[in-house]
């Protein structure tokens, strides 16, 4: 486990997020499905630079796609992309197959996979209590899927990128309302530069009630590599220093993107339009992964910031909402967690000190941006977290006037 120290900086000079990891997810299987070899893909810009993520996703399809009969173990490491997105994509070619990974993984939500996929020719076995290793069997039949939207739109994804190779038109059903819908726009629009269709089934009011995907379709070639978009997620973290008073500039960042996380920009200019002591509630249902460097910012502002929505932050990397509140009170922040929400009573500048990562690539970042305006600085335990979406962050920060040590 590694340690970094931040200092109080002074930022300046441009840069650049790495590409979109939920973009690079969905190109890398599409490519794979449409017969691309993943050597190939360092020119569509699918490298190594990308992340622990990318690379489970890239290791993954290879064990699932290699020639022969022997099961498929599929190392998903930290990634939960990787495991929701590919294990119905297994069901789906018919390939037995053991998923396992991290420690850290196998406490997030997957057994509702169990319901979903049950009925429709798929056998799940769980050998422990833990929701991994998982044995996948079976071949995924078509049919009406009931899903509920609230737990995580992965497994909406993971339909979508798998429901297309089998026999037979297909429903998924929606049986809560979905958070994070901006990640199925995404998949949807990946899908279709694949030449993968899916018609979108409304509610009155325009939201999604769910999919029809029609069966046997062939995943294609694009006639040009598909451009990968600049990350919003991990952009956040350079844009909230940009709102801290540094001097950056974030570049290649698409206006218009269909990550969700676009929305840490209207975000930022409603924190900046506060009044001050005014009480600020903002829903973080479509937006979890923001919750760590957003708070950051809250932090600045006099007057109460409330991030509610926020209950499935607690099965990401780490219980989100507890270390995302013990980062910033670790450094003389006052944050409650009540409920599924943060209550961030900002205002004062933190003081410093050290932040226990916990094994969370969000929580590093987020104590390195809130390290730059504090009075003594901050000593990052587990550092290397950073690895998972964006392993040069610290070398960038240190490029851009940071003071850094330990890298």
């Amino acid at each position: 486990m590694q340690e970094v120290f931040v200092g109080p900086s002074r930022l300046a000079g441009r840069v650049t997020p790495p590409p979109s990891k939920s973009m690079a997810h969905r190109v890398l299987i599409g490519a794979a499905l449409a017969g691309i070899s993943l050597g190939e893909l360092e020119r569509w810009g699918i490298t190594g630079e990308l992340g622990g993520d990318i690379q489970a996703t890239r290791s993954c399809l290879q064990a699932l796609l290699a020639p022969g009969g022997e099961p498929a173990v599929l190392d998903c490491r930290e990634s939960g992309s990787t495991l929701r997105f590919l294990l119905p994509v297994a069901a789906a070619l018919g390939r037995r197959a053991l998923f396992v990974g991290a420690e850290t993984l196998a406490r997030r939500p997957l057994r509702d996979y169990v319901s979903i996929l049950g009925e429709r020719g798929v056998r799940l076995t769980f050998p422990g209590e833990a929701n991994l290793p998982v044995q996948v069997e079976g071949r995924l039949q078509a049919g009406v899927f009931q899903v509920p939207g609230h737990i995580t739109s992965q497994y909406i994804t993971g339909l979508l990128l798998a429901l297309p190779l089998v026999a037979g038109k297909s429903t998924i059903q929606l049986t809560s309302p979905l958070q994070s819908a901006p990640y199925v726009e995404l998949t949807q629009a990946v899908l279709a530069q694949f030449g993968v269709a899916v018609e979108t089934i409304s509610q009155g009011d325009g939201t999604p009630a769910g999919w029809r995907v029609s069966g046997q379709q062939r995943y294609r070639v694009p006639q040009r590599p598909v451009a990968l978009e600049a990350d919003f997620s991990q952009g956040a973290f350079w844009l909230v220093a940009a709102f801290l008073g540094h001097g950056v500039e974030v570049q290649g960042l698409t206006p218009q993107s269909l990550q969700g996380d676009r929305a840490i920009v209207a975000l930022l200019a409603e924190l900046a339009a506060a009044a001050p002591g005014e009480e600020l509630r903002i829903s973080a249902a479509q937006t979890p992964d923001l919750v760590p460097i957003l708070a950051v910012a809250a932090c600045s502002r006099p007057g109460v910031t409330i991030i509610e929505d926020a209950q499935r932050l607690r099965f990401k990397e780490s219980d989100r909402l507890l270390s995302t509140s013990a980062m910033l009170n670790s450094l003389g922040g006052s944050v409650e967690v009540r409920g599924g929400s943060l209550f961030i009573h900002g205002g004062g500048q933190l003081a410093g000190g050290t932040v226990q990562a916990q094994g969370d690539h969000r929580i590093a970042m987020a104590a390195a941006i809130a390290a730059l305006n504090s009075q003594n600085g901050v000593r990052i335990v587990g550092s290397d977290a950073v690895a998972k979406s964006y392993p040069h962050f610290f070398q960038e920060l240190k490029r851009l006037g940071g003071d850094v040590r330990g890298i």
